[in-house]
């Protein structure tokens, strides 16, 4: 019997084959062979069978060779073009989902706590809305706590404020450092001060108010060699371009016109610098410095913060709400308090009025 063209192309076995996989199975030992012959025919008929199902799939005609390379076109733009337009899609289909804000005021309990507050002297807080003090009264209790936890009474009081820095069109304040004169100052010694100035009586005028070092361009390399150092330096205008060198190795410390480092009036810069306390911006909007010891009195450490609070605020852009989001304050070994910071600064109607 013959094969087809279609059967001879998928390997179909031929009928010898076929009639010698039959006697294989028959159960008559006459017409039994061998097992090595039966095996192979066996594996003979499964390989043509495999053939015939892996290429079932190929073109009808016999005229092209299945082992011949074939190139299949690649349309790499219009794949392209087509995720181009679907990201597009998917930025279009993106709503902005706007901060819920929950009004409590109706509210006969806070959204999501047990109760506006505690009832008992011993309660789980996370329950209770957080308990936001006067900062008069979170001064009393940082001292009760020394005096309860038996802790050093000269222990330093830091305060963390969180400032909000945005402003219209996605833009923000920029972080800034400043020094301030605080009314009560709690170093005991006095901060060093170098005067960049090559002007003869400005240098003596900088030694006799207490500068550090006073010169010109020849403290520069004195400073890279690490023989000199200050805590502050401040510098007359004609000297910053002289100063370029610097910049590197003081990176912060560099004399600035914003921070009022730069300047011809020597001996208030001195006063200044030599008693001031410096704090910046960290993390993009947050404030960390201590402004008092805890040995201090009660109206010492609110003078001391009012102060520090007037002068971040008097980076606040104008035209713009509340420039603190925020406001904790702590001594070493205290627990933190949030206070409320609007009652320390001074009201808009006392400011007119002065």
């Amino acid at each position: 019997m013959r094969l087809s063209v279609f059967e001879r192309r998928f390997g179909f076995p031929s009928q010898a084959e076929l009639i010698s996989t039959r006697r294989c199975f028959h159960t008559d030992q006459r017409h039994f062979p061998d097992m090595a012959t039966c095996t192979r025919t066996v594996w003979k008929v499964l390989a043509g069978c495999q053939r015939q199902l892996l290429t079932a799939g190929g073109p009808a005609y016999a005229g092209v060779s299945q082992n011949t390379p074939r190139n299949i076109p690649v349309r790499s733009l219009a794949a392209v073009k087509v995720l181009r337009k679907d990201k597009k899609e998917d930025a279009e289909k993106e709503v902005k989902k706007e901060k819920r804000v929950i009004d409590d005021k109706d509210r006969h309990k806070p959204y999501g706590k047990t109760a506006w507050g505690p009832v008992d002297d011993v309660y789980v807080m996370r329950y209770y809305p957080r308990t936001v003090y006067d900062a008069a009264d979170a001064i009393d209790l940082l001292k009760s706590f020394q005096a309860l936890d038996f802790t050093p009474h000269n222990q330093p009081v830091y305060i963390d404020l969180r400032l909000d820095m945005k402003l219209e069109k996605k833009r923000k304040v920029d972080p800034f450092v400043s020094t301030v004169h605080l009314p009560h100052p709690f170093k005991t010694q006095m901060n060093k001060v170098l005067v960049f100035t090559e002007d003869a009586n400005q240098a003596k005028i900088a030694q006799e108010n207490g500068a550090a070092f006073a010169g010109g361009a020849e403290l520069i390399q004195p400073i890279l060699d690490d023989e000199i150092s200050a805590d502050f330096y401040v510098a007359a205008p004609d000297m910053l371009p002289k100063l370029t060198p610097l910049k590197n190795k003081l990176r912060k410390k560099f004399p600035k016109s914003k921070r009022g480092s730069v300047g011809v009036n020597i001996p208030k810069m001195l006063e200044l610098f030599k008693t001031g306390h410096e704090y910046l911006v960290e993390n993009d909007c947050y404030v960390r410095t201590q402004i008092a010891t805890l040995d201090f009195s009660k109206e010492h450490i609110f003078a001391n913060l009012q102060t520090i609070l007037m002068d971040v605020c008097s980076h606040r852009p104008a035209n713009t709400g509340p420039f603190i989001e925020r406001a904790i304050i702590a001594s070493q070994t205290s627990e933190a308090l949030w206070f409320k910071s609007e009652d320390v600064l001074p009201k808009p109607a006392e400011k007119e009025e002065e």
